[in-house]
C-alpha cells in the first residue's frame, strides 16, 4: 500500500514536471535585434574618397604594421605586464564568474543537512498533556526547490550576464588597443627627440666655431663687440635646449617604463629615419567599426544587457511557478533514524502571482526602460565619437605628407641661407644679425621636420586605434 502510494506522489511530481516545461515556450521575453544605424554611419569618416569594401587596416596584427624589432618587443612585453591590461583581466573573470551563474539559472537548487530539535510545550497545552513537556526530533532533510522560466526571465537573466561578461571582453580588448597605442607613440616620441637632440648638439659645435670665428672677425675690426655677445648667447641658448630635450627624453622613457609595467630605466631603440608606416590607408566601410571597435562593442553589450534586464523587468508582472520538494529521513529516537519506516517526502508545486509590492516591479521596469534608452544613445555617441576620431586621424595624416615636403624644402632653404650669410659676413657684405637669424630658422625649420615626421607616424598609429586595430 505504501509502496503504491509512493509510486503514485513520483508520478504526479513527473507529470508536473512534464507540464512545466512545456509550458517554457511561453516566452514573454523579445529577442534583441540591433537597432538601425543607417544615420549615424552616413558619411561618418568626412572624407572625398569613400571606402567601397570592408577591408581595413584595423584587420592588420600589430606586428605586421610596426617593423622596428625594438617597438615589437616592447609592445609584446606591454601586453603581458602592463598594470591596466591586468586588471582588466580579473574584471573579465569577475564578468566571467557573473555568466557561468546566469547560466546555472534554470537548475535547481538543492540542500541537504543534518537537524535537532527540542521543543518544550507547555502543561496545559494540548501536546504538553500527551509528550511530558517536550518533545526531541531527529532528521536528515533534502530540500529541492525549481522555479519554471514560463516567461522567459531566467533566460534573459541569461542573457545579461553573458553581455556584461562581453562587455569586460570587449573592454579587454580597448585596453589593449590604447595600450598598444600609446606604446608605439612613446616609442617613436623618443625617436624623434632623440633626432632633436642629435641636430642640437650638432648646432652647438656649429655655433661654438662660429663664436671663435666672430672673435676674429672683431680682432679684425670687422664687427663690434655686441656681435661676439650675441653669438655668444645664441651659443648658449643652443646648449639650454639640449638641457630641455634631454629633459624630455628622460621623462618620456619613465612614462614607457610605466605602459611596460617596469621600473624606470633607459630604453635601447632605432633610429626616426628608419620608420616606415607607409601602410595603404585602408578605412572600411563605417559599418566595420561595429565589430572592430572594442569600444563600440562594448557600448552595444551594455545595450543588449540592458534589453535583457527590460525583458526580465517585464517578465516580473507574470505569475512563477515552482516546484519544492523536500525528503529525507525524521524520527523522534535517534536509534530509529535510519530505519525505513523514518523516510518522508513532500512535493509543492505553487503558482505566484505579484499584487500589491509597494510599487516595486513597476518602478523597476521603468528603471530598466530608462537605462535601456541611456545604453542605446550612448552607443549612438559611441559610434559617432569613433567615426569622428577616424575622420581627424586621417585627415592629421594626409596633411602631415603634404606638410613634410614643405618643411623639407624650407630647412635646405634656410641651411642655404646660412651658409650665404656667414661667408657674406666674412666678406664684409652682411651684418652678424643676417646670420643670427638665419641660424636661428635654419635649426626651428630643422626640428619641425622631426615633428612633421613623428605626426606621421602617431596619426597612422591614430588612425590604427580609431580602426580598432591591434587587439586581435
Amino acid at each position: 500500500m505504501k509502496f503504491n502510494i509512493s509510486h503514485r506522489i513520483v508520478n504526479k511530481g513527473i507529470l508536473l514536471l512534464i507540464i512545466l516545461v512545456t509550458l517554457q515556450s511561453c516566452f514573454v521575453a523579445k529577442d534583441y535585434v540591433r537597432p538601425e544605424l543607417t544615420k549615424e554611419t552616413e558619411a561618418l569618416y568626412r572624407t572625398e574618397n569613400l571606402p567601397s569594401d570592408s577591408v581595413s587596416i584595423a584587420n592588420l596584427s600589430w606586428k605586421t604594421l610596426f617593423k622596428d624589432p625594438y617597438l615589437q618587443q616592447y609592445v609584446e612585453d606591454g601586453l603581458k605586464n602592463n598594470m591596466d591590461v591586468r586588471i582588466a583581466i580579473q574584471q573579465m573573470i569577475a564578468a566571467q564568474a557573473y555568466a557561468k551563474q546566469g547560466k546555472a539559472g534554470f537548475l535547481p537548487t538543492l540542500n541537504v543537512g543534518p537537524n535537532y530539535t527540542r521543543q518544550e510545550f507547555s502543561e496545559n497545552s494540548q501536546f504538553g498533556s500527551i509528550f511530558s513537556g517536550g518533545l526531541d526530533t531527529y532528521d536528515v532533510t533534502a530540500n529541492l526547490s525549481w522555479e519554471a522560466d514560463i516567461w522567459g526571465k531566467i533566460r534573459s537573466n541569461k542573457r545579461a550576464t553573458q553581455a556584461s561578461y562581453l562587455q569586460s571582453v570587449a573592454a579587454h580588448q580597448a585596453v589593449k588597443t590604447q595600450l598598444i597605442s600609446s606604446i608605439a607613440n612613446t616609442y617613436y616620441n623618443l625617436l624623434a627627440l632623440d633626432a632633436q637632440l642629435e641636430i642640437t648638439k650638432k648646432t652647438i659645435e656649429t655655433r661654438q666655431s662660429g663664436v671663435e670665428t666672430i672673435k676674429a672677425l672683431k680682432d679684425a675690426g670687422q664687427v663690434t663687440q655686441v656681435a661676439v655677445d650675441q653669438n655668444i648667447a645664441q651659443y648658449n641658448n643652443a646648449r639650454a635646449l639640449q638641457v630641455d630635450i634631454e629633459t624630455a627624453i628622460f621623462k618620456t622613457e619613465n612614462m614607457l617604463s610605466i605602459l611596460l609595467g617596469r621600473s624606470p630605466q633607459h630604453f635601447e631603440r632605432s633610429s626616426l629615419d628608419l620608420q616606415n608606416l607607409e601602410q595603404e590607408t585602408m578605412l572600411g566601410v563605417p559599418a566595420t567599426l561595429l565589430s572592430n571597435r572594442p569600444d563600440v562593442m562594448a557600448a552595444e553589450y551594455s545595450l543588449i544587457q540592458s534589453f535583457e534586464l527590460t525583458n526580465v523587468a517585464n517578465s516580473s508582472f507574470y505569475p512563477s511557478l515552482t516546484l519544492t520538494a523536500s525528503g529525507g529521513l525524521q524520527s523522534l529516537q535517534l536509534e530509529d533514524l535510519f530505519k525505513t519506516n523514518s523516510l518522508f517526502a513532500n512535493i509543492i508545486g505553487g503558482l505566484t502571482q505579484p499584487l500589491l509590492n509597494q510599487r516595486k516591479l513597476k518602478t523597476q521596469k521603468e528603471v530598466a526602460l530608462a537605462n535601456q534608452e541611456s545604453a542605446l544613445i550612448n552607443f549612438k555617441k559611441t559610434l559617432l565619437t569613433a567615426g569622428n576620431e577616424v575622420s581627424n586621424a586621417l585627415y592629421s595624416y594626409e596633411n602631415e605628407v603634404k606638410k613634410f615636403e614643405f618643411r623639407k624644402n624650407e630647412v635646405e632653404a634656410l641651411r642655404t641661407a646660412e651658409t650665404n650669410s656667414e661667408e657674406l659676413l666674412k666678406n664684409g657684405y652682411a651684418t652678424y644679425l643676417d646670420l643670427l637669424t638665419a641660424r636661428e630658422n635654419a635649426l626651428t625649420a630643422e626640428l619641425n621636420v622631426i615633428d612633421s615626421k613623428l605626426l606621421q607616424l602617431t596619426s597612422i598609429v591614430d588612425l590604427y586605434e580609431a580602426l580598432g586595430g591591434g587587439w586581435r
